[in-house]
């Protein structure tokens, strides 16, 4: 009874160990594959100055606000 508990624990862990060393190499390889792919064809970079425009917006309209509630009181 003993010997077939560690015989079934050693094909269970046999298993478990053999689906991982293939997910890691799935992952490996899709690593590679999408850093080639991205030389391939890199993606879009957005203009920084857009960016920057739209964070001072938003500090301007947090300033308005806070101004509003001062003057509020």
């Amino acid at each position: 009874m003993l010997n077939e508990g560690l015989i079934l624990m050693s094909v269970g862990m046999g298993t478990v160990f053999s689906f991982l060393v293939i997910l890691w190499f799935a992952v490996f390889c899709m690593s590679k594959i999408v850093l080639f792919l991205n030389k391939i064809f890199p993606e879009e970079t957005q203009a920084p100055a857009a960016a920057k425009a739209a964070v001072a917006t938003a500090g301007a309209e947090i300033a308005i606000a806070i101004a509003a509630a001062k003057n509020r009181k």
